[in-house]
């Protein structure tokens, strides 16, 4: 579905209705938030946000995988396999699985290191043990207490922060703001803007660890398209990142197409999508993960053929501090 727009504004009519269903929400995802969880047997990282939407999530968890790879560790990820059919514990195989089997996040992991796809999050843990990880990497899961984590990345958006600052359904918070905080050990504001003002106000008077980063676009990938006109489309959390980050690498966009997150493209927007750049002469470009749901679907293939990728990674500013802030964190427990 679509992030609705009154989340992202300030608080109004529409928010003020949905208030007291979003207070017993919240409530309730608060109380559970407090429940003790299981422990892994080794440490776990949990990358997770305070609202719902993509804010940089599973890049963040990719970019902790090659620092953990770098100093010998032997990481594993853990998802739920948003939009794929699979209950797992279920070990991806990237050039097997689909999209509509996994999901589209766990197969671009599964290009880092070797990644589990389990809806109990307990059971997927003792898989990733078995498998051999030394250090489980959880692509979110904030909010999810069923397992206890050594340390917690919360991911924010720099522009629209956490919106209106109401609990899901009158604004995009998964539960209140401060029950989230207090299981959270830093904060990774992605991007620019002041969106994020309010949210790093309440995470520095807890004493949270601040970093900045930001998505670097692979420049060596975009080859000739420089020097084309291009039909950006995507089917991410916030599409406008992702167009803005190809803009500022240099990108011409003559077109724009935004989809609900996760979208499964269809026959007819594959059609629609092809057409109209070959009538108006225009590349395909569009991301990693909107491509990766179209492997292995038939009626995308021509959609897939064409698509051009902007590969990104996530820079962090503070990278030492950061890197020594993780591995005390899964090292002291």
């Amino acid at each position: 579905m679509r992030d609705p727009a009154f989340w992202w504004r300030p608080r109004g009519l529409a928010s003020g209705l949905l208030a007291p269903i979003g207070t017993i929400y919240g409530v309730i995802a608060a109380a559970r938030m407090t429940q003790a969880g299981a422990r892994a047997g080794v440490p776990v990282i949990c990358v997770g946000n305070f609202t719902l939407g993509g804010a940089g999530k599973t890049p963040t968890a990719m970019m902790l995988a090659r620092l953990l790879i770098e100093a010998g560790e032997r990481p594993c990820f853990l998802t739920r396999g948003y939009g794929g059919d699979v209950a797992g514990p279920h070990r991806v195989d990237a050039e097997k699985d689909t999209a509509v089997r996994v999901g589209d996040e766990a197969l671009l992991l599964a290009h880092v290191a070797p990644t589990i796809v389990a809806r109990d999050r307990v059971a997927g843990a003792a898989a990733a043990k078995t498998a051999g990880a030394s250090v489980i990497i959880m692509d979110d899961g904030l909010q999810n207490p069923s397992l206890a984590k050594d340390y917690t990345i919360a991911v924010v958006d720099g522009r629209r922060g956490i919106g209106n600052g109401e609990v899901f359904p009158a604004g995009p918070l998964r539960a209140p703001l401060a029950a989230q905080l207090t299981k959270t050990d830093a904060l990774l504001v992605v991007g620019d803007g002041d969106g994020a003002r309010d949210v790093l106000a309440a995470a520095q008077a807890r004493g949270l660890a601040i970093y900045r980063g930001r998505l670097a676009p692979d420049l060596a990938a975009i080859g000739d398209l420089k020097a084309r006109k291009v039909l950006a489309f995507a089917g991410i959390g916030d599409p406008e990142k992702f167009f803005t980050t190809a803009a500022a690498a240099g990108i011409a966009i003559a077109e724009r197409r935004a989809f609900p997150d996760h979208h499964p493209f269809s026959a007819e927007d594959a059609a629609s999508l092809v057409m109209t750049a070959e009538h108006d002469g225009l590349a395909l470009l569009t991301t990693a993960k909107d491509r990766a749901r179209m492997a292995g679907e038939p009626v995308l293939a021509a959609l897939a053929a064409k698509s051009h990728v902007l590969p990104v990674t996530m820079v962090v500013d503070e990278i030492e501090a950061l890197r020594a802030q993780l591995f005390d964190g899964i090292r002291s427990r």
